[in-house]
This record gives structure tokens, C-alpha cells and sequence, in this order.
């Protein structure tokens, strides 16, 4: 027998105002409803210390499923920085909300525990990725988009520059646009308290695409970047999003109105930007939907990681028009 009416309409209320306490710890909004992304903490980047080049000296923290870490992980990797400095994967750990360090790193267990030693106020959210000076004690930047264009000064053995002078104007456009509008937008999404806010941010997202689309498309013959004829930190910025697009996005977050297979150019750009050297080490698509799917409870309650689309079908060959 199906429940009475009226338990369905208690047992909803319930969950709604459940809902909200617990969207509340994890997502702030505003009052209108719009996610709010909170302000962190090592923002402030030193230039390149004089022991920039050396072996060892400096350690970045990232996580597999973040996102904003990927983008630090991609510079790293295409600079091929690993000679001068060493990689640390921390760990989530859902339960307690933070990342913890398989080994303890610095006398610490967890990621919180390093800020509070690094002199981060108390309460102030532990967040990937951060660059560390274990022989100081302390934290270079924790903040993603200041930490990559650090990581683009940052003595290299490659002649790899990601801002180029001749793009630099239109990459900075690019990474303004893409930071509120995609990188934050499909989160902004997902974490929507109400129809209007979900509604704004979601037009906010598809637009900016399809204005990548259309540049891309326009250009791709001569200028295959966002930016120009050399991938630049806005293409390490657009990359971290686009690949977990149908992977996590789409099905947890709803931003799936517009498929990406009905965005040709870029999906030849995630293709280019995923054959780049060292690339494909940085994605890790079983974490990304284990981390996703089974850690954000109040969007996705059961904690099933649902089946997804192998990676190598999203970075190969758009699908021929008609195609599903």
C-alpha cells in the first residue's frame, strides 16, 4: 500500500528543512540562494624563493578528485617540475570532512592539521591545492588561480611557458569569465538552494561554452588554444571542468541541457589538451565518481557511485552528428 498523502507531505518538509542544515555546512549560499564559494587563506603568493630549483625543497598537496588542485597538478606536470618539487596526494576522508595524509606529513595526520601549524586561523576551511616549504614550516600559497601562475614562474628544465605574452590579454579574459561562469558555475549549480539560483547559473555556464565553442570553432585552423596557437593557464583552468563533465557534472550537479558532444570544437580542445604530455597522469576518473558520488550526502544520499562512460570515449573522436 502506498503511504498516505499526508506522511508523503510530512516526510518531504522534513527532508527539505534536513536538506538545508546540511547544504548549509557544506555549501554556503547567500539569501537569494546563490552558492558562495568561501574566502580561503594563503592567497598571497612570495615570488619563486631562492630555492626554487631545488630538489625536494618544496612540496604541492593536491587531491585527486578537486578540481581546483587538477589545475595545479596540469602546470606542474606540463612544466615537468617534479625535479624540484615532490608531489603529495592527501586523501578525502568523507566522515570527517577533510583531506588527511596517508603518512603523516610534517608531524601532521590531516590537511587541517598543516594549516593550523602553518598559522591559518582556527576554523578556516583546509582546501587543495597548497604549496609547501617543509624546511620553513610554512605554506607559499593555498589559493588555485595565484598558484598556478606561481607554478608558470617557477624554474622549469622545459621551455613551457602557459602565459604567453602575445595571449596574455585574452587568457586573463578567459580565466576571469571561466572561473565564475564554469569552474564555479557548475557548483554554483549544484549547491542552488532554489529554482532562480540553479536557473542563473546554469545560463551563466552554457553560455560561456558556447562562446568557447564559437571562438574555437571560428579559429581552430590557426589559433587551436582559447587563447591563441600556445595552451595557456586558460586552458589549464577550462580542462579540470570540462573532463569531469559527464563524468560527475552532469548527472550529480544537472548541468546536462547541452551535452558536449553537441559542442564539437571543444570537444576536440579536451581532446588536444588530454593528448598533452603528462596530461592523462593527472586523471583519475574512478576517484573523481567515488569522491563525488559517495561524499556529498545531501545531494546524493544513497552514496551509489553510479556507472559512467569510460574516459577514453571522451577524449577520443567527437561522436559523428545523430550520434547518442
Amino acid at each position: 500500500m502506498a503511504p498516505a498523502p499526508i506522511l508523503v507531505r510530512s516526510a518531504r518538509c522534513a527532508w527539505q528543512w534536513q536538506w538545508r542544515q546540511l547544504m548549509g555546512g557544506l555549501a554556503p549560499a547567500d539569501a537569494a540562494g546563490n552558492y558562495r564559494r568561501p574566502e580561503g587563506v594563503f592567497t598571497s603568493p612570495p615570488p619563486p624563493p631562492p630555492d626554487a630549483a631545488e630538489p625536494g625543497a618544496h612540496v604541492l598537496i593536491v587531491g585527486r578528485s578537486c578540481p581546483w588542485a587538477h589545475r595545479a597538478w596540469l602546470v606542474w606536470s606540463l612544466r615537468q617540475l617534479g625535479g624540484s618539487i615532490s608531489l603529495q596526494v592527501a586523501e578525502p576522508d568523507p566522515e570527517a570532512g577533510r583531506w588527511r595524509f596517508r603518512q603523516p606529513f610534517l608531524g601532521c595526520d590531516s590537511l587541517q592539521e598543516l594549516y593550523r601549524l602553518c598559522g591559518a586561523p582556527a576554523g578556516v576551511r583546509a582546501t587543495v591545492p597548497v604549496l609547501v616549504s617543509p624546511r620553513r614550516g610554512e605554506v607559499l600559497v593555498g589559493e588555485s588561480a595565484r598558484l598556478i601562475e606561481l607554478l608558470n614562474r617557477w624554474p622549469s628544465p622545459v621551455d613551457c611557458d602557459l602565459d604567453p605574452a602575445a595571449q596574455q590579454e585574452l587568457s586573463q579574459a578567459w580565466r576571469q569569465r571561466l572561473q565564475h561562469a564554469v569552474n564555479d558555475g557548475v557548483y554554483r549549480c549544484g549547491f542552488a538552494r532554489n529554482q532562480r539560483a540553479y536557473d542563473r547559473a546554469e545560463a551563466a555556464l552554457f553560455a560561456t561554452l558556447t562562446e568557447a565553442e564559437q571562438q574555437l570553432g571560428d579559429n581552430e585552423a590557426t589559433s587551436p588554444w582559447l587563447s591563441g596557437t600556445q595552451p595557456s593557464l586558460a586552458d589549464v583552468q577550462l580542462f579540470p571542468t570540462l573532463i569531469r563533465l559527464e563524468l560527475v557534472y552532469a548527472p550529480l550537479f544537472g548541468v546536462s541541457r547541452l551535452p558536449l558532444n553537441q559542442l564539437p570544437a571543444l570537444w576536440r580542445w579536451r581532446s588536444r589538451f588530454h593528448a598533452l604530455p603528462g596530461v592523462a597522469d593527472t586523471c583519475w576518473p574512478d576517484a573523481w565518481r567515488q569522491d563525488y558520488f559517495g561524499a556529498l550526502f545531501p545531494l546524493h544520499p544513497s552514496g551509489i557511485v553510479p556507472a559512467g562512460p569510460p574516459l577514453a570515449t571522451l577524449v577520443g573522436d567527437p561522436p559523428a552528428p545523430g550520434a547518442p
